[in-house]
């Protein structure tokens, strides 16, 4: 079932100038908007109804070339569809006719002095963050020279100390304990911190820091992209962990695959130095270099001459 919003809603937090507001709870699932120029016409095949309504000024010189009568027919024909709501842009102001039927017809009537291109972004960019599908993980996201870890690993084994430590190294918080995860333009995860401890942070036999007002601004951060999944585990005798890091390891998160690190953790590691070379490492790699594919590489060469 597909995520909705309420139009209401959606007009409340954006603080739109609705003239007219219906009674009806309306509800858009797509952050899309139609611009009803040939429905205004007569041509109501395909017509996404479903969809905010935004007239600009092609729209609207049209709509003024009409007689009155000719005005009401074809308004009434277009209301009389579902629609969610008419947004007039560039502070065009709908005549007399417009509002009674627009009354009538018990539609969400928007004014805006916006462009229209500019009014239709800022609609479908917010509709899409409300609408995008969203998880919850366990976590500490941080933001390393530009990259986003998101440090995972059980409880106890050191995940804040060493967003900690990151924080007095320069790098940025973004949230603590618990991460929340969204999927932008289908191919793009966001982290966020909840609203109740964003920018905290739990350090254990201290309790809650609030980083923000510890180090400033410039220590935090509201959203970040996951570009890099780094899971600390207790070091293990006899375990094998990887040396070269040719195979890259991937882990699904709401479809998307991100690159995973798994750290082990024993007294003398410094956690924090690891992670900044893991993020230095991971823009090396999206920039088109891997330090292991190289070392390779020679490996290959070395061998083929000497054989």
């Amino acid at each position: 079932m597909k995520n909705t919003i309420s139009v209401k809603e959606l007009i409340e937090e954006m603080h739109l100038n609705c003239v007219n507001a219906s009674t009806n709870e309306y509800r858009v699932d797509s952050g899309d908007v139609n611009r009803p120029g040939m429905q205004l016409i007569g041509y109501y095949m395909h017509f996404a109804s479903d969809r905010m309504q935004v007239i600009g000024n092609a729209e609207f010189a049209y709509l003024e070339t009409l007689s009155d009568d000719h005005l009401r027919i074809k308004l009434d024909e277009f209301l009389s569809y579902d629609l969610p709501a008419i947004c007039i842009t560039r502070g065009h102001k709908p005549n007399d006719i417009f509002y009674e039927l627009i009354k009538k017809h018990n539609k969400n009537l928007i004014l805006s002095d916006l462009p229209t291109t500019k009014f239709m972004n800022k609609i479908s960019e917010y509709a899409n963050h409300k609408l995008a599908p969203i998880e919850v993980t366990h976590g500490v996201l941080v933001d390393v020279d530009g990259v986003g870890i998101l440090i995972k690993g059980d409880s106890g084994i050191g995940k804040s100390e060493t967003a900690l430590e990151l924080i007095k190294r320069g790098h940025r918080l973004i949230s603590d304990d618990a991460v929340e995860i969204k999927l932008l333009d289908d191919d793009l995860l966001i982290g966020q911190s909840p609203e109740l401890t964003r920018y905290m942070i739990e350090i254990r036999g201290i309790g809650l820091l609030d980083i923000k007002s510890l180090y400033g601004v410039g220590a935090v951060k509201p959203t970040k992209t996951i570009d890099l999944i780094a899971y600390l585990e207790l070091w293990q005798e006899g375990k094998y962990y990887d040396r070269l890091g040719i195979d890259d390891e991937l882990v699904e998160v709401l479809g998307i695959k991100i690159p995973k690190i798994t750290i082990p953790v024993k007294p003398g590691r410094n956690l924090a130095v690891i992670l900044e070379i893991a993020a230095r490492n991971q823009r090396q790699k999206e920039m088109g270099y891997n330090a292991a594919q190289e070392f390779n590489e020679r490996l290959i060469v070395k061998l083929t001459k000497n054989n």
